[in-house]
């Protein structure tokens, strides 16, 4: 772990190993931080901002950090792809694209936003009987803690600390125990870029105990976490005892709508993605698909025949498009929902095993899965499986699939495939905190992203994004010395007559 510009063990002692989910295998050992590490960086981070080494710095400084964070990005992709391949059962592909370029994609334009913080934003004269300047300012929030998942390592952790340090703060980070391997090596790359001691540490551990520190520590000002709705809400409770801000990105179910007058090639293509991407460990998966009723068998026999161009094997292997699950626990989960699936009365149209090859029977391989005759209360069209499994459903018109489609706790994210009039009609009606129409999975750190209902509190990304690392401070000066116009004189000092 990073803690205060050093590489540490825990104070325990104690280390977990992380697993190659294409192989079964170790990857290596890491430290595994208890409260008392989190302590520990609570601290140093507490320390590096009240000194304001780092808070202290105007935006433009900050930013060519930031830059040079992207660059040493850059200049260790190779390496940092395939850590985060075997790490995390992330294709190669997806490493190098997604995740690595994102990381540094992110870094870069958080860099370009930071000097926008500088200025002031003037407001407008105030009804105040003499003249007066009014502006607002936007100050860090002071020290951040960032709770992420395993299905985007290395990306999260540059989505968390880029925002951060681009405001101004200190942060503690702490990725999930399964994926820790790129977050650490980040810490290198931050360090080498001029990131002063203290204002970044990297602390891998569990939930319980570490993660509890983080949340309810008084010296924490701010929680940005990303992963479950339940555990969105644990934190909201123990972050409640110091009234902390939070930022929470959580579940979702979303919904892919097909109008009747799509391009079915483009749309398959895009149903398909939208699913199987990074074997549906996503949490804005497209995992339920809305049909009209006119084209629902043609499109399900067109997916189907794609579904069988799907390459599934070892992230590091050539030519993959589908890795495996990141861990046996996931692996039990998934399979778990098929099986309900088949008791609730779906119809299994493809998959639903797992894959068990001699090359494949080591990880933890799940076969994309479709199920048809989906109907609204069964559970895998209402509960979050964060695996390769489609739930397809049938709607006889639009006011039906606009329905079906916010009939859900959730609201992160949906798209909508036909012409782009139509489809911009239905996306004005979903509520979701991001739609896609014609495309699925664009994120950018230029665009806010943030969900609706219980997918979420708050935005990240974009420069709205980035706002929510600030506190905004109003300031009022009186340009006007003369007492008969300071009302407060009325009640604190008698008038001269």
């Amino acid at each position: 772990m990073f803690i205060d510009g050093q590489f540490t063990d825990a104070a325990s002692g104690e280390t977990s190993q992380t697993i190659d989910p294409s192989t079964g295998e170790s990857v290596g050992t890491v430290a595994k931080a208890g409260p008392e590490d989190a302590a520990r960086a609570i601290a140093a981070a507490r320390a590096s901002f009240e000194d304001r080494r780092w808070a202290g710095k105007r935006g433009s400084d900050r930013a060519a950090v930031l830059a040079a964070v992207g660059r040493g990005i850059r200049a260790r992709a190779a390496e940092l792809a395939e850590l985060e391949a075997r790490d995390s059962g992330a294709t190669l592909a997806k490493a190098k694209g997604a995740d690595v370029g994102g990381a540094g994609f992110w870094f870069r334009t958080m860099a370009e936003f930071a000097p926008r913080l500088d200025e002031p934003e003037p407001l407008p004269l105030t009804i105040a009987p003499g003249p007066s300047h009014n502006y607002l300012r936007r100050e860090p929030v002071g020290v951040c803690a960032a709770i992420i998942p395993w299905n985007f390592p290395i990306q999260m952790a540059a989505w968390k600390i880029s925002m951060a340090l681009a405001a101004g703060n200190s942060i503690v980070l702490k990725p999930a125990p399964e994926t820790p391997a790129t977050a650490v090596k980040l810490a290198e790359i931050l360090q080498e870029a001029g990131v002063p001691d203290g204002v970044v540490s990297i602390i891998p551990g569990p939930g319980p105990g570490t993660g509890e520190e983080l949340v309810t520590n008084p010296d924490v000002d701010k929680v940005s976490f990303t992963g479950s709705t339940e555990v969105g809400r644990q934190i909201m409770r123990l972050a409640a005892s110091t009234v902390k801000n939070l930022t929470l990105e959580l579940g979702g179910k979303s919904a892919q709508v097909v109008l009747d007058d799509a391009d079915l090639d483009l749309a398959v293509d895009g149903a398909l993605y939208g699913i199987f991407f990074h074997s549906g460990q996503v949490c804005t998966a497209g995992s339920r698909l809305l049909l009209p009723e006119s084209l629902h068998d043609d499109f399900l026999e067109r997916l189907q025949a794609r579904v069988g161009d799907i390459v599934v094997g070892p992230a590091l292997e050539k030519g993959v498009t589908m890795g495996p699950l990141v861990s046996q626990k996931q692996l039990d989960t998934v399979l778990g929902y098929i099986d309900v699936g088949k008791k609730e009365g779906a119809t299994l149209a493809t998959g639903g095993v797992r894959l068990e090859n001699d090359r494949l029977s080591r990880g933890f391989f799940v076969a994309p899965t479709i199920f048809t005759d989906v109907t609204p209360e069964m559970t895998i069209a209402r509960e979050e499986i964060f695996g390769p499994v489609l739930a397809v459903q049938r709607y006889r018109d639009v006011d039906e699939a606009v329905a079906l489609a916010n009939d859900s706790d959730y609201g992160l994210a949906s798209g909508v495939w036909g012409s782009p009039a139509r489809a911009m009609d239905v996306a004005a009606r979903l509520r979701t905190g991001t739609v896609w129409v014609n495309d699925y999975h664009l994120l950018s750190p230029k665009y806010p992203f943030g969900g609706f209902k219980q997918s979420g509190v708050g935005r990240e990304h974009g420069y709205l994004g980035l706002l929510e690392y600030t506190e905004p401070k109003h300031v009022h000066v009186g340009l006007d010395a003369r007492r008969e116009n300071k009302r407060w004189f009325d009640m604190t000092i008698p008038r001269q007559r």
